[in-house]
């Protein structure tokens, strides 16, 4: 019985200390945002947190564990530790705190900056409102009836009667709510990230403002070795304020990296990076900076060059590569380097197609045809040349629709005057010459260098034959010219041919030559040689034949007087015979006989034919003898008759 009397005061006992809030327990997770009900110090005056015993919110917080209170005058507010996710922002909103200026946007954390220490944040002069300082992921118990705390997905606050931000079922109501929505809009509760070559441009919303006539903010605080004034590329709101930064669009952007920005401080825009191409070079139009000193001198009176770091056409332009330049502070104008064609001729564009709105010029020649002629100019600016360009004329597009084409029509319409149809084709070469060297000096002018005027081949208008028929007769002259030109040139080609098959003839007869030319050499040489040796021989034999000729010829002597004499006694005896058989016939026909009979002894002749014919012919001996005796008797007749006359 007695136990459970105990155990009902027991029971009771803990019923008074948790409903009286004697004794109160706070989780882990959680805070205890401690209200108090009555104090003998009074009530608040201002405001409505308490920092010195009065009735109202207590600026300190109860964290996990028992905590002992004076019966029934403190009221405890449990609500979870405040929790921001990783890679996310949080904005706090200052319910009591000193009032913002009007300049300003958001309350200042200049000392008022630990949103866990409530009584440190009062009494550093901590303001009301949406303040600059944001928090990066993490837990923090914070006392949320001072506090609003707007992460990514919820709102943390104590809902106040009355309040008008955040009503008592939780909802964000009134100016709070405007607030959150604009933070998700501009994606506040997400940190800055920029990679692949962009940029963000930085726009303040608070700061000095900015002087008249300056249309972006002056850079200031970039600089990180200078701690005091580095405000960490606009994550530091306060130090930009103290280091005397401008609100509005600024000049000095972000590259890539990630930043921590405060959206109702600083908003961004995305942009490319500045790309000049190779083959450019970019000139600068800058719409900010001091005052510059024109640098072109007095012979330039198309306006002034300034500095890199001053405001206008600067005199120094980029070289091919990426910049990260403010468009809304600088414009960079691209103008090409390299040799670029401007074509006029309908359809055809050039690679940089600034001549994409160029026609064919209409000429009117002096034999009253109207062709129209295409032609090709190339140009090219030099790098150092190309800010005077800009300056002159705005942008090269400005500079070949105003300038280089009316300049180049009214030339070539010039030309045409002074030449008919055919003397415009056939004297082609020597009009394009002339050009180049006559328009040079015009380009020169405008700062460009002119490297070749292109004419191409007069065109007839729409339905205009009169040109084809001048061009059929030139194709035909032509054609017939270049039939005899062939001809002539086969004429040529035959007696090269023939030439040529002479010398591959003689290429190939020219081992023998060379071999019988050896020879021959070879040949004089044998020939001298035995020459040589036939003369001495002969010399020899000369010296021989001397001796034996004086030999011979005492011999010769001796024989020739000894046949003299033998033949003068063999005549003499042959004259006494002749004389002896009465003449010398008798004794000529004796001698034959006698030669006859010893033939016919030693060849064995018969003296009487083997056959015998009547009226057949004699033999040889009876011819012979016929004859002998003839001749006989013919002598003695001859005799008769010198005797009888």
């Amino acid at each position: 019985m007695f136990e459970i009397i105990l155990g009902i005061i027991v029971f009771i006992a803990i019923i008074l200390l948790y409903t009286s809030n004697i004794l109160v327990y706070i989780s882990n997770e959680k805070i205890g945002i401690v209200e108090k009900k009555w104090s003998t110090s009074g009530s608040l005056e201002h405001g409505f947190i308490a920092l010195n015993g009065e009735a109202g919110f207590q600026p300190e917080v109860l964290r996990g564990g028992f905590h002992v209170f004076f019966p029934f005058q403190y009221a405890i507010h449990r609500h979870d530790l405040v929790t921001i996710q990783q890679g996310t922002l949080a904005y706090v909103f200052a319910r009591d705190g000193q009032a913002m200026a009007p300049t300003q946007n958001l309350a200042c954390n200049k000392t008022a900056n630990d949103f866990t220490d409530v009584r440190g944040f009062l009494t550093s002069a901590g303001q009301k409102g949406l303040q600059r300082k944001i928090l990066r992921e993490g837990t923090y118990a914070i006392n949320l009836a001072q506090f609003v705390v707007l992460t990514t997905d919820k709102v943390c606050a104590l809902p106040l009667p009355g309040d008008g931000n955040v009503s008592t079922d939780g909802e964000v109501v009134g100016q709070l709510a405007e607030m959150l929505g604009e933070l998700r809009t501009r994606n506040g509760f997400q940190p800055l990230v920029i990679r692949d070559d962009k940029l963000a441009v930085i726009t303040t919303h608070e700061g000095q403002s900015l002087p008249e006539g300056t249309i972006v903010a002056p850079v200031v605080g970039a600089d990180p070795h200078e701690s005091s004034s580095y405000h960490h590329d606009f994550q530091n709101p306060e130090v930009f304020i103290e280091s005397g930064g401008y609100k509005g669009r600024q000049l000095q952007v972000l590259v890539e990296g990630t930043y921590y920005l405060n959206a109702r401080f600083a908003t961004y825009e995305i942009v490319e990076k500045r790309v000049v191409p190779v083959g450019y070079v970019g000139v600068v139009v800058s719409y900010t900076g001091k005052a510059g000193n024109d640098v072109t001198g007095d012979a330039y009176r198309h306006g002034e060059l300034v500095g890199s770091d001053e405001k206008g056409v600067q005199v120094t332009p980029l070289l091919p590569g990426k910049y990260a330049l403010n468009p809304y502070a600088k414009r960079v104008i691209d103008v090409p380097t390299t040799n670029f064609i401007l074509k006029w001729q309908s359809g055809a564009v050039g690679s940089h197609e600034l001549d994409k709105h160029l026609s064919e010029v209409s000429l009117i020649t002096k034999d009253a045809f109207e062709p129209d002629l295409p032609l090709s100019v190339v140009v090219n600016i030099d790098y150092k040349m190309a800010p005077l360009v800009i300056q002159r004329f705005g942008d090269i597009q400005k500079l070949v629709e105003q300038t280089l084409d009316p300049m180049v029509a009214a030339y070539f319409k010039n030309i045409g005057q002074g030449k008919t149809l055919i003397e415009l084709l056939q004297e082609r070469s020597d009009i394009q010459e002339r050009a180049k060297a006559e328009m040079r000096k015009n380009f020169e002018g405008y700062n460009l260098t002119l490297n070749e005027v292109l004419i191409g081949t007069p065109r007839a208008k729409t339905g205009d034959t009169q040109i084809e028929v001048i061009l059929k007769q030139l194709r035909e002259r032509q054609v017939s010219r270049e039939q005899l030109e062939t001809y002539k040139t086969k004429e040529t080609a035959a007696v090269q041919e023939r030439i040529l098959r002479e010398a591959e003839a003689k290429a190939k007869q020219q081992t023998a030559i060379t071999e019988s030319e050896l020879a021959v050499k070879i040949a004089e040489n044998q020939g001298s040689a035995a020459v040589q040796k036939a003369i001495k021989s002969a010399e020899e034999a000369r010296q021989a034949a001397s001796g034996a000729a004086d030999a011979k010829r005492t011999l010769a002597n001796a024989e020739a007087y000894q046949l003299q004499q033998v033949g003068e006694a063999q005549a003499k005896a042959t004259r006494l015979n002749v004389e002896a058989y009465g003449g010398p016939e008798l004794q000529f026909q004796q001698t034959v006989l006698l030669r006859f009979a010893e033939a016919i002894e030693k060849g064995h002749i018969a003296m009487v034919p083997s056959i015998q014919t009547g009226g057949g012919s004699a033999s040889a001996v009876d011819a012979f003898l016929a004859l002998a005796a003839k001749d006989l008797l013919n002598k003695n007749e001859k005799k008769e008759v010198v005797i009888t006359s």
